[in-house]
């Protein structure tokens, strides 16, 4: 089967490039020209727009910036589509979104999962991504072969937005603990600890989580983290500011109260503002190092 891969970016760009590797054949598409010489080079085939991936594919993947992206890309591509093709939307979007993307394919007689990721670029770079699906068990079943070439772990959370659901409450988790994580390296250093110090008891300790032990905020104790290319690549900080406000939108629209998660939001609402959204999200830890206590 071809497989139309649209949206080549960080996370898309390795993605598809996994699937390659794993024999499957691969139209991409992407509007930024640095996403397609890189897809290129990774043995992708290039179609000059999404319509012409999608005209000759039986799956196609989605892993773009925004719900309005996901839902203006189907209302385009739905109507082109081979009949019984699978959509795989693997971007973080709305779960309403979401919802109304599936019953686009749906009604247009197509299968569809929405299929949200966790790992960061290092785990799309390495297949080792976690995928939270939502849709029905047929097309779960589906879609399962392809996720797998793209990742390690996959959960069938139950229908159509409940893989966005997990994936909301999943980065909720890991925006506070990351925030905490760089306030305890900013406190360890003031109280005389070195990272590697710190990093040595917490990885094998109490604080041991992904954003320390994967994500680690400081240089040094994990080597392929981007805290050792000056915070570039990896989970932006501005996708984590967006994924934290769809998470406090949920939040607020079925009453439960996250006062952390709040919280979080504010601090990378004002972290994006200063920085830019483009550093990996650990960079925040740079902010708690400079206006720490002297």
């Amino acid at each position: 089967m071809t497989i139309a891969f649209l949206g080549l970016g960080n996370m898309g760009g390795p993605m598809a490039a996994n699937l390659v590797k794993a024999g499957e054949q691969v139209t991409g598409y992407d509007p930024m020209p640095e996403a397609v010489s890189a897809a290129r080079d990774s043995g992708l085939s290039l179609a000059d727009s999404p319509g012409q991936a999608v005209a000759a594919a039986s799956v196609v993947i989605t892993m773009l910036p925004s719900g309005k992206h996901v839902l203006d890309c189907y209302r385009s591509i739905v109507p082109l589509a081979k009949p019984g093709t699978l959509f795989v939307d693997c971007s973080t979007i709305e779960v309403a979104d979401a919802r109304a993307a599936a019953e686009l394919a749906v009604a247009a007689g197509h299968q569809a999962v929405d299929a949200p990721v966790s790992g960061g670029v290092v785990g799309a770079s390495a297949a080792s991504l976690t995928f939270m699906v939502g849709g029905s068990a047929r097309a779960f079943a589906a879609a399962e072969p392809y996720l797998r070439g793209m990742g390690a772990k996959l959960v069938h959370c139950g229908d159509s937005g409940a893989g966005q659901a997990a994936k909301i409450c999943n980065n909720m988790i890991l925006g506070v603990s990351m925030i905490a994580v760089s306030e305890a390296f900013a406190l360890g250093r003031k109280l005389g600890l070195t990272d590697q110090a710190l990093f040595d008891v917490a990885s094998r300790a109490s604080g041991a989580c992904w954003a320390l032990t994967t994500n680690c905020p400081v240089p040094g104790p994990v080597p392929t983290s981007p805290a050792n290319r000056a915070y570039e690549g990896g989970f932006a900080s501005g996708l984590m500011l967006k994924d934290l406000r769809l998470a406090q939108a949920a939040a607020d629209a079925v009453g439960v109260p996250t006062a952390l998660g709040r919280h979080a939001t504010e601090l990378y609402t004002e972290f994006v503002a200063a920085d830019g959204p483009g550093r990996d999200f650990s960079a925040i830890i740079t902010t708690l190092l400079e206006n720490g206590p002297a």
